[in-house]
């Protein structure tokens, strides 16, 4: 089991810590066609922060697939109402695009405090 305390710590480079670990690319025997056992823990996530304008200027958005039905969420809504989310989201776009990523994120447990 890995810990990773993200107080203070920018978003991005607390989530390729992460999936660095959850790919397994840490240990000498790689495999890119295995999803390791490699445990990720992430504390105090409300801690985090962005660098720059992100903290008003990123977006976040999901489409339902109807007409109008585009949602579009700020960084600091998401972050006051679930950091996990956002930990969570910048990870799983840097897992692979295949069946592997539901198993790798199965290992990632996230908590907004201590």
């Amino acid at each position: 089991m890995y810990t990773i305390d993200a107080k203070g710590k920018i978003l991005g480079r607390v989530a390729t810590d992460a999936a660095r670990i959850l790919c397994g690319k840490h240990t000498p025997a790689y495999e890119p066609h295995h999803a390791p056992r490699h445990k990720v823990l992430i504390i105090n996530a409300s801690g985090i922060r962005v660098s720059g304008n992100k903290q008003t200027a990123k977006i976040y958005k999901r489409f339902s697939g109807y007409p109008s039905g585009l949602k579009e969420t700020s960084f600091e809504q998401v972050l006051a109402k679930s950091p996990r989310k956002v930990i969570e989201h910048a990870i799983r776009g840097m897992l692979p695009k295949n069946r592997l990523r539901a198993r790798m994120m199965k290992n990632l447990t996230v908590h907004s405090s201590e």
